[in-house]
């Protein structure tokens, strides 16, 4: 299991819940795609560090400042004394590398972001990181091309590159590592999520108000609104999926949580979000059991 697992960032769980409730813009919305096809990819990654049997601190989705400069470490290995980073890309379809101008395309002649000038930007404020907290770690940087539709052309043969095709052999390779952990490996893994910095000072979203949001309770499985009550349970008329009406008031208002940090939660807001709730009375059993009971009558609200 990671020493520090990943989580969805806030900006995707803010973007996801708009996608369905509203009309995004199409570069909003590309940026959304954009972050989720990411997220799968790191996950899918997730899954194959976790089988590692050797003794290793795994630490996902860092995000540090160091000299003024913010960067991010998808995921992050402290084996046998030192430290492999990875820089994780869910591309899918066929790339090349222009040589002469170390540009990455997506034929017929797309421009990408080069990871591998991404990687050197992050092993060069790694090592200042370290040096600044008194750390002298070996480092191995990498670029895993995590999606096996994935196929890339004229890459440099000594590029710090794993292919779809060879994940589970430098899987092997890292578990067969001699590897026994030490209190300094645990004091640097420590410190690195101490440094960690929760929300990301470049969070991009749209402005967005409570009235232009689609209301109703949406299906946690397929995201339909086609969803109606019966007796304590919620069911989806789409994918036939059910959940307790308590469960899915709950997450309705995490999600309002989410997205109106500021807003008051009162019986009315949630009523009104909610749609297929029929009694008040539901909502404030609710939210009586499972939230602190702040003021009374009309001036009531939970927290």
């Amino acid at each position: 299991m990671a020493y520090k697992p990943r989580i969805e960032s806030k900006e995707l769980k803010v973007l996801r819940a708009l996608h369905t409730r509203m009309i995004l813009s199409e570069k909003d919305k590309q940026h959304f795609l954009t972050l989720k096809k990411g997220f799968e990819g790191e996950v899918m990654f997730d899954t194959m560090t976790e089988k590692l049997q050797c003794e290793c601190y795994i630490l996902n989705d860092l995000l540090f400042k160091v000299n003024n400069t913010t960067f991010q470490i998808d995921s992050l290995i402290i084996i046998s004394g030192r430290i492999c980073f990875y820089e994780v890309k869910n591309f899918e379809g066929d790339y090349f590398f222009e040589s002469n101008t170390n540009r990455l395309y997506k034929k017929p002649k797309k421009e990408y972001n080069n990871p591998l000038l991404q990687l050197n930007r992050s092993d060069s404020l790694l090592r200042q990181l370290l040096q600044n907290i008194g750390y002298n770690f070996p480092i191995e940087a990498q670029v895993v091309f995590i999606n096996p539709e994935f196929t890339l052309y004229q890459a440099p043969l000594d590029s710090p590159i794993i292919f779809p095709t060879q994940i589970n052999s430098y899987m092997k390779k890292l578990d067969a590592i001699p590897s026994k952990l030490n209190g300094k490996d645990k004091m640097l893994a420590d410190k690195l999520i101490s440094l960690h910095i929760e929300e990301n000072p470049y969070t991009i979203l749209p402005q967005y108000e409570y009235r232009q949001l689609r209301k109703g309770i949406t299906c946690e499985v397929c995201n339909s609104f086609s969803m109606y009550v019966n007796g304590k349970i919620c069911q989806c008329g789409d994918c036939g999926h059910e959940e307790l009406v308590t469960a899915a008031v709950l997450r309705n208002i995490s999600e309002i949580k989410l997205l109106f940090p500021q807003m008051k939660i009162t019986t009315n807001v949630i009523f009104d979000w909610c749609v297929v709730i029929e009694l008040k009375r539901t909502i404030k059993r609710i939210l009586v059991n499972n939230y602190k009971q702040i003021g009374v009558r009309q001036w009531t609200y939970y927290e």
